[in-house]
């Protein structure tokens, strides 16, 4: 049974079907995200999307679970694989609980930590780092296994949730990050973890029928750290789990877009003396907004970006015809800058 396609379409549908439900009750309840200076939708949005997403993904891996699509795992791999799906689930509901109740930066960024190192303690862990530009090959890291897994997950987590800020950006990073990492982990041998990938992109890619510019929905912080979580997550047991040197690179070239935006508005937050929470335009989509762009062509372009380090990722990997499809997303990339400079040229109204 091709139990991966099984999952991306179980995902989707039940993310298709439930997301205009979710978004009813949403209304009714009053859960609901206001406009303010800082944000781009002028009108309020149901902010409880994520549920959906969760949904959908939960409900595929149960059913291949049931089929049998997992195999008989060792001790070792099944205990990873369970690392990532509960973490996936407390992050969600971490993220939910904000929505609902709208919690302290700290409050769930020591919560979440603790899922981290729960998902550390289980096997779901960074133990092997490679140097760029060096003949050192694996390195062992040891004791920082801890640490760094914690930044891992905790950081991805979070730059998800930092890039969900125009319509259709978080869920579309997302689904393109989950595709790529659901054909490296096919063709590297990681069954199980490509089965999760599958799942996660068909519910990151079936929102965007609600959530893609114009947004009839967000997916909130529970939608988004759980994303965040289980990309980061495939990344660890699918990825590095294999213990290669260019194994061990993929899940952060794969993620670079989300990684690169969210050091980069940290950094510059820490170098004016403010709380890294602290909320601004320095995002990526909030530079391309103010340059003269569209949500919807700043979305856009940032996708092209995306597909690019995937297909940098692809062929990295060593997949055949790998360079080919780098070159064609180069060269979808270059059509999306032209574009983007083009517009950008055009008498503003």
């Amino acid at each position: 049974m091709p139990y991966h396609l099984v999952a991306f379409l179980v995902a989707a549908l039940v993310v298709l079907w439930s997301t205009p439900i979710v978004k009813k009750i949403g209304l009714k309840s009053g859960y609901v995200d206001m406009p303010n200076p800082r944000k781009v939708h002028k009108r309020p949005m149901v902010r409880l999307g994520g549920i959906s997403i969760f949904m959908g993904t939960q409900i595929a891996l149960l059913i291949v679970a049931i089929s049998g699509g997992f195999g008989d795992l060792p001790p070792a791999s099944a205990s990873e694989v369970w690392g990532v799906v509960i973490g996936g689930i407390l992050y969600f509901l971490i993220g939910l609980a904000d929505d609902l109740f709208t919690l302290t930066p700290w409050s769930r960024l020591l919560m979440q930590f603790a899922v981290a190192g729960m998902a550390w303690g289980v096997g779901v862990r960074i133990d092997f780092v490679t140097l760029p530009f060096s003949d050192l090959g694996l390195i062992n890291i040891e004791w920082f296994s801890l640490p760094l897994t914690l930044v891992w997950l905790v950081g991805m987590a979070n730059a998800v949730n930092f890039m969900d800020g125009l319509d259709g950006l978080a869920a579309g990073i997302s689904g393109i990050s989950a595709v790529v990492m659901l054909v490296v982990s096919l063709f590297i041998d990681q069954p199980a973890a490509a089965l999760l990938a599958a799942a996660l992109a068909g519910g990151a890619l079936g929102f965007l029928r609600y959530n893609f510019n114009p947004a009839q929905i967000f997916m909130g912080d529970g939608g988004a750290y759980f994303l965040g979580f289980t990309l980061a997550g495939i990344g660890v047991i699918g990825l590095v789990k294999t213990v290669t040197t260019v194994a061990v690179v993929l899940p952060f070239v794969i993620l670079a877009v989300p990684i690169f935006d969210t050091s980069t508005v940290v950094l510059n937050r820490l170098r004016r003396g403010k709380s890294p929470f602290s909320a601004d335009k320095g995002h990526l989509h909030h530079r391309l907004l103010d340059a003269g762009l569209s949500q919807r062509r700043s979305v856009l372009l940032i996708y092209a970006i995306v597909f690019w380090v995937g297909s940098l990722a692809i062929a990295i990997a060593g997949i055949p015809a790998g360079n080919a499809y780098a070159l064609g997303a180069t060269l979808l990339l270059c059509y999306a800058i032209w574009r983007a400079w083009q517009r950008l040229q055009e008498p503003r109204t």
